[in-house]
C-alpha cells in the first residue's frame, strides 16, 4: 500500500463522513437559527429552549435521511474491504 492510496482512502473517508453528516448539521443550524431569531424577537432568553426543537429537528432529519446515509456508508466500507482482498 503506497502513501497516495492512503491519503486517497482518508480523503474518501472525510468525505463520506461529511456527506453523511451534513443533513442533520444543516436543519440543527437552521432550527438553531428560526429560534434564536423568535427568542430575539419575544425577548425569551430561556437557553433551554434551543435544545427541544433542535433535537426533535435532528431526530425527523435522521429517520428521513437514515436509509440514505446507510446506504453511503455501506457503499465506503464495502469498497474498503474490496481494496483490501486485493492486497
Amino acid at each position: 500500500m503506497n502513501p497516495e492510496m492512503v491519503v486517497d482512502i482518508c480523503r474518501k473517508a472525510i468525505q463520506t463522513i461529511l456527506m453523511c453528516s451534513a443533513p442533520m448539521l444543516i436543519v440543527a443550524l437552521l432550527v438553531g437559527l428560526l429560534v434564536s431569531i423568535f427568542q430575539a424577537a419575544t425577548q425569551i432568553n430561556e437557553q433551554t429552549l434551543t435544545f427541544v426543537p433542535k433535537i426533535v429537528a435532528v431526530f425527523l432529519t435522521l429517520l428521513i435521511f437514515g436509509s440514505w446515509v446507510i446506504k453511503i456508508v455501506s457503499v465506503f466500507t464495502i469498497g474498503l474491504i474490496e481494496l483490501m482482498g486485493t492486497f
